[in-house]
């Protein structure tokens, strides 16, 4: 997962301007993402007023078939270990369309539509959220807790109703798990949080993510804002924008596919 460094950063094209709009309406909201390039990591960390110290320790993760049935499916399964014992869970399916889903689905407090929106592209997702504790998720992994455990019963009709009838929950192998640092700040200038996010990887790479959340009737305002305050401080989308989940599962499915060294 070495960064490949690109001249221009792609743009959303044109076309696509009317398909986004009518995500967005839909959604519940919107998040502005933007990954940073390996070699800009200290600098850019470096013009945010953020403190390392605070960064708060996080644990990942994913659970597919050793051959990614699941992400053919658009079927996100994760579980997430968070500092002082919590933990948290979600089914996600990608892309979505929010005028398709069911009324009731979209009623539910648990359940959120939103639009993903980086450099380049963007995918509307519905994601089906739970709690769970860090000592659960350990017992999962462990073998000792069935998966299927960590999830509502919500969560897992969901999971029913799009992944391959084939697959089953408790079936799943763990990916990961994958490390990440956390850290929140919030520019007064703006007055919005942003989230930055560093995923380590086992084979040295990482990934940094700045992101923001609004709502849909902001978003293009909230782009500009964004954009200026960045821009302001150097910090520009110049390299290939890559997905935290999508790294994860590429990275962890090849090692699953390396043959077992005999001692």
């Amino acid at each position: 997962m070495n960064a490949r460094a690109v001249e221009e950063v792609p743009r959303i094209q044109e076309a696509d301007y009317g398909r986004l709009l009518e995500l967005v309406r839909g959604a519940d909201s919107v998040e502005l993402k933007m990954t940073v390039p390996a070699s800009d990591h200290r600098r850019t960390i470096g013009q945010l007023p953020l403190d390392p110290v605070e960064a708060q320790p996080r644990q990942v993760w994913f659970f597919d078939t050793p051959d990614l049935a699941l992400d053919r499916a658009g079927v996100v399964v994760r579980a997430r270990r968070i500092a002082g014992g919590r933990g948290d869970t979600v089914v996600k399916l990608r892309p979505v369309v929010p005028a398709e889903l069911p009324a009731e689905l979209r009623h539910e407090a648990a359940f959120n539509v939103e639009v993903d929106a980086m450099p380049g592209g963007f995918v509307c997702s519905g994601s089906y959220k739970g709690r769970s504790t860090g000592q659960e998720i350990r017992e999962v992994i462990n073998g000792t807790l069935a998966l299927r455990k960590i999830f509502t019963k919500e969560q897992r009709k969901f999971f029913r109703d799009h992944a391959p009838a084939e697959v089953a929950l408790d079936a799943l192998v763990p990916l990961g798990p994958t490390f990440i640092l956390k850290a929140t700040f919030q520019p007064p200038e703006l007055g919005r949080r942003f989230v930055t996010e560093v995923w380590f990887y086992p084979d040295g790479s990482r990934i940094l993510e700045l992101s923001t959340k609004c709502l849909p009737g902001e978003m293009f305002q909230v782009v500009a804002e964004v954009r200026g305050y960045l821009g302001s401080r150097g910090i520009r989308a110049t390299g290939a924008q890559e997905t935290k989940t999508r790294a994860a599962l590429n990275y962890y499915q090849s090692q699953l596919d390396q043959p077992a060294v005999e001692g």
